[in-house]
C-alpha cells in the first residue's frame, strides 16, 4: 500500500466573482477560499480520539462548526447561557485541540474585491467560478508537497450539493487528464504539475460529510487562515503560527511562493507567511 497523504478541504465566501456577498460578515472582508488540513493517514486515528475524547467532554454531538461556534448559534447557542470563564475554558480547549492534532493548515484564499478589479473586464462573458481556481490552486500545491514528502494524495473535500460536489470532482478529473487548468506562459513561474505528475500523484477523491472529525479540522482551520491574509495580528491566526500549524511553518523561504497557502489579488502584499527558523 502506498503512503497516503490525505487532505480534507472546506470552503468559505461567495464562490461567483459577480455574485453580491450576501450578508455582510463582521469582519467586513470579502473572500472566496477553498482550504483545511493535510494530514498523514496513519496518524488519523489519533486524531479521530483527541476529537472524541474533546467532544465527550463538552458533551458535544453536533459537529464542531466554526461559524456556530464563533456567533453561538443554532448548536452552539448554548454557548450564550454558560457563565463567561467556562465560555472561555471551552475555546481555550478547542485551541488546544486545533494545536495538539497531527494536522498542518493550508488554503488558496481569493480576494474578491481584488479578483473583479484585476479580472472582471479581462474575462467579461467567460468569468470562472471561484472555486476551479482555488480547487487547483491547492490541489497542486498540496501535490507538490506529497511528492516532496514521498506520499501519494488523497483529495477530501466537505459535501456541500450534488452541483457543487459534481464541480469539484470535474475539476478533479481535469487536472489528471490534463494538468493545471491556467494559461501556461502565466503559470510558468510556478513550475506547474504535469498531467502524468499529476495522475501519479492523485490517490482518490472522497467526498466525506460534515460528521467527519476530521472535515470539522478543516472547517477550524480555514477560518483563521483567511483572516490572517488581511489581519496577521488577528488571535486565533497568530496562534497557530506561532504553534507551527501552518504549512508556511515547514517551508523554507523560497518554497513559500509555490508550496505555502496561496493568498490571491489581495490588495496589498502579504507580510504573514513566515517560513520555518
Amino acid at each position: 500500500m502506498p503512503k497516503v497523504l490525505n487532505l480534507y478541504i472546506d470552503e468559505s465566501g461567495t464562490r461567483h466573482p459577480l455574485k453580491k456577498q450576501g450578508k455582510t460578515p463582521a469582519h467586513g472582508r470579502d473572500w472566496f477560499a477553498l482550504g483545511g488540513i493535510l494530514i498523514n493517514e496513519t496518524h488519523e486515528a489519533d486524531a479521530r480520539k483527541l476529537h472524541a475524547e474533546f467532544c465527550k467532554k463538552w458533551n458535544i454531538e453536533n459537529p464542531l462548526h466554526s461559524t456556530e461556534i464563533r456567533s453561538e448559534t443554532n448548536n452552539f447557542r448554548w454557548l450564550r447561557t454558560i457563565p463567561q470563564e467556562e465560555k472561555l475554558a471551552f475555546l481555550e480547549e478547542l485551541y488546544g485541540l486545533m494545536r495538539e492534532m497531527p494536522v498542518i493548515g493550508i488554503a488558496c484564499v481569493i480576494d474578491r474585491p481584488g479578483y473583479n478589479m484585476r479580472y472582471k473586464e479581462k474575462f467579461t462573458g467567460n468569468t470562472w467560478m471561484l472555486c476551479k481556481t482555488a480547487f487547483a490552486v491547492l490541489v497542486e500545491r498540496a501535490a507538490k508537497i506529497a511528492i516532496k514528502d514521498g506520499y501519494k494524495l488523497r483529495i477530501a473535500p466537505a459535501r456541500c450539493n450534488k452541483t457543487e460536489d459534481k464541480l469539484l470532482k470535474s475539476y478533479y478529473d481535469e487536472m489528471c487528464a490534463a494538468g493545471m487548468p491556467f494559461d501556461e506562459a502565466n503559470s510558468r513561474n510556478y513550475s506547474p504539475l504535469s498531467p502524468h505528475e499529476f495522475s501519479e500523484t492523485l490517490y482518490e477523491f472522497k467526498l466525506k460529510a460534515n460528521t467527519s472529525p476530521m472535515s470539522q479540522l478543516a472547517d477550524l482551520y480555514l477560518w483563521p487562515i483567511c483572516i490572517g491574509g488581511y489581519d496577521p495580528q488577528n488571535r486565533p491566526y497568530k496562534r497557530l503560527v506561532g504553534d507551527g500549524k501552518l504549512i508556511e511553518q515547514h517551508l523554507n523561504r523560497d518554497e513559500i511562493r509555490n508550496l505555502g497557502t496561496k493568498y490571491s489579488c489581495f490588495p496589498e502584499p502579504l507580510e504573514t507567511q513566515k517560513p520555518r527558523n
